[in-house]
């Protein structure tokens, strides 16, 4: 998985048209927003990261945040590349949200800490999340644990991702940060990343609901996206590494 890493990598450094650098970049981007409900289409997505620009002849408007922050996921996730070898902390997941979310119209309310953790409580689903007060002390504790862990497997990643949604530490964006987290720590552990897609989001919500009773589900929705991303390593490289 190295191997996976730095092709990967170099396809980025390259700018690498066609690859799976610019497949992941293109269905990360699209799927990771539009579970979070994102008007843009795959197409629309694809469009903006080949030419950087946002010109969709006859078809229906859509929001200006949602084309920054699709613009800004491109960003992020080759900020995780650039950042792939520091150690996993408080900082990467900051940056990962003030990167997602500069530039949009929730980046002008002061409330809304981009890049920081939560000032106001929220609900995800109807569920209640960890207090504003309490984040910094029990995204410490979720951090210490993974960090602790003397092997770092696909199972423990999956359940870092549970924890994490069920702390919910930012005002908005959480999902999106926790599912770059989760490619990230695929990827730097050696283990086939994965990418949740959209047609899935009901198996993926259902998973991360009753993840505390039944891991099963989120895993193996998680597995199932996993079978995708190995079927296109296998394409691109012609082996798995």
């Amino acid at each position: 998985m190295d191997g996976l890493l730095t092709y990967i990598k170099e396809e980025k450094d390259v700018k690498r048209k066609g690859g799976l650098y610019h497949k992941t970049q293109v269905n990360l981007a699209y799927n990771s927003n539009r579970i979070e409900g994102s008007k843009l289409t795959e197409e629309q997505t694809r469009y903006i990261f080949e030419t950087r620009t946002i010109g969709f002849k006859d078809q229906d408007a859509v929001p200006v945040d949602d084309i920054i922050e699709t613009s800004n996921h491109f960003v992020a996730f080759d900020y995780l590349l650039d950042t792939i070898d520091i150690s996993f902390s408080n900082t990467i997941i900051k940056e990962f949200h003030r990167i997602l979310k500069t530039g949009t119209s929730d980046a002008t309310k002061k409330w809304f800490n981009v890049g920081d953790w939560k000032k106001l409580a929220n609900e995800v689903g109807g569920i209640t999340t960890t207090l504003p007060q309490n984040v910094e002390k029990d995204m410490n504790k979720l951090n210490d644990w993974y960090n602790s862990l003397p092997q770092i497997k696909f199972e423990n990643i999956v359940e870092y991702h549970y924890l994490f949604e069920k702390i919910h530490p930012f005002q908005d964006g959480n999902g999106r940060v926790g599912r770059l987290i989760m490619f990230r720590e695929c990827l730097k552990n050696n283990i086939i990343p994965f990418i949740i897609d959209d047609n899935h989001k009901q198996y993926y919500y259902r998973g991360l609901k009753e993840f505390g009773k039944v891991r099963g589900y989120l895993i193996d929705t998680c597995l199932s996206a996993q079978d995708t991303y190995t079927e296109w390593v296998k394409y691109f490289y012609g082996i798995l590494f």
